[in-house]
């Protein structure tokens, strides 16, 4: 299948000498989630903004559905809806006059079917008549997807989408961008929330100075980098791990009431086993047992730290 983006050698250099993004290759396929990760000034933004014809880039290509950037760059910029960081909407608007005149901007003939349907889908109908400086910043976040939305993209790309946003509506939102994958639209997300990451991307890319350090399958990264702790709470106190376990390299509480082995998701199962008969046969005993592996931010920051 081809790939909806396709990111080839992409550099960016500015007038100061800085180097925003180093020969990045990517290629992103329709009908995905794909979240970007990467600390701040790590060249997220600036990725985004050559892609939607914001940023110039200095060398490299970009297609979008197919067509250049740069040639093409009409036919591109028509298959992408873009909501970026900043909430940038005219106060004295009414969010049915912003949305819709966002759809004029990219040639499209009035549609009020379409424009009540993306405000519907958004929670946002009964806002329509309302002007954009009454509403809260969340319903704010909501109007620029919805405006981003007006022309009928096919690849929507979301920067920071719920900052700002509280709990129970950051969730409402990642069910409407669900839904949309759903239609087929791509989703390519960045998000400082890297829990919403885990939540929702189908794929993930950790990008770090400029460059694309990885792309991975979500579940295959998880998998692959994570790690699997097993917790003993023990029924009696230990002073130290005794010798003959030490190999194992658990961890001993402050107060020898609990065992922490750590492990590779990768690691055979039966490693487990032998270190429980290793425990037994040293007469160590315990009252319960928990297992929990590494969440996706751990591994994220593990990833950058190894970073020269």
């Amino acid at each position: 299948m081809q790939p909806v983006i396709s990111v080839s050698n992409l550099s960016k250099t500015y007038a100061s000498g800085f180097q925003a993004l180093k020969n990045v290759d990517l290629e992103i396929t329709r009908g995905e989630i794909f979240a970007l990760l990467g600390p701040n000034g790590a060249g997220k933004t600036t990725l985004i903004g050559i892609i939607c014809g914001i940023v110039n880039p200095t060398e490299g290509t970009v297609l979008a559905d197919g067509y250049d950037i740069i040639s093409d760059y009409r036919q591109a910029r028509s298959q992408i809806g873009l909501v970026p960081q900043e909430l940038t909407t005219d106060a004295f608007e009414t969010v049915w006059a912003t949305v819709s005149f966002s759809r004029g901007l990219f040639g499209k003939r009035p549609d009020p079917a379409h424009v009540e349907r993306v405000l519907r889908d958004l929670s946002l109908w009964d806002k329509k008549d309302s002007k954009i400086m009454t509403l809260s910043g969340g319903m704010k976040r909501r109007v620029m997807i919805a405006k981003a939305l007006s022309h009928e993209p096919r690849i929507l790309f979301l920067d920071e989408p719920t900052a700002g946003v509280d709990v129970e509506l950051r969730r409402d939102m990642w069910n409407v961008v669900r839904s949309l994958r759903d239609t087929g639209v791509t989703i390519i997300l960045t998000t400082h929330y890297i829990e919403e990451a885990e939540e929702m991307a189908d794929r993930i890319g950790v990008i770090h100075q400029g460059e694309l350090i990885l792309v991975e399958d979500k579940v295959e990264l998880m998998r692959k980098l994570g790690k699997k702790r097993l917790t003993l709470q023990l029924q009696y106190p230990l002073a130290a791990i005794p010798e003959n376990l030490r190999s194992y390299g658990m961890e001993l509480a402050e107060d020898g009431q609990e065992l922490v082995y750590t492990y590779d998701t990768q690691g055979e199962r039966t490693g487990i086993t032998t270190l429980l008969q290793d425990l037994s046969a040293a007469g160590i005993r315990f009252k319960d047992i928990q297992t929990d592996q590494s969440s996706l931010e751990e591994i994220f920051v593990g990833l950058v730290r190894e970073q020269p």
